[in-house]
């Protein structure tokens, strides 16, 4: 029974500390340091390699992709080819709650995984791919 209240109070004092060192970097930050852009995860090209977690930033015709790590991608010429819901593996890595926009652009194809509610925005930032006569 000792054992549980001392567990209590030691996880009570990390959440503790980890709100504290949260509320430190916001105030740091300043209050117009809100992160810009839809969170999501990216795999580039489509289909290969793996999902990195970023940021999809900009408007119609100029597209980026902000990975947590990693140099920005600009996606130049973007377009959307489709929307899917991710497979059973892709939802080991990725929110199985997620859709996947599937894109083409000038240097080759990209996955972007976003959550259903965040569908709309990345909608209206990367316009739809002409369907083929």
């Amino acid at each position: 029974m000792i054992e549980f209240v001392f567990m209590t109070l030691v996880a009570g004092g990390i959440g503790w500390l980890l709100r504290r060192k949260h509320l430190r970097r916001l105030a740091a930050a300043g209050p117009d340091a809100a992160p810009v852009g839809i969170p999501g995860m990216a795999r580039l090209p489509a289909g290969e390699g793996r999902w990195r977690m970023g940021r999809v930033c900009g408007g119609p015709g100029a597209v980026r992709w902000v990975p947590a790590r990693g140099e920005p991608v600009e996606l130049t010429g973007v377009r959307s080819t489709g929307v899917r819901a991710p497979s059973v593996r892709e939802g080991m890595t990725i929110n199985p709650g997620s859709r996947i926009l599937s894109c083409v652009y000038a240097d080759g194809t990209a996955d972007i995984a976003v959550m259903a509610l965040d569908l709309a925005e990345l909608r209206e930032s990367v316009p739809h791919a002409p369907e083929p006569a």
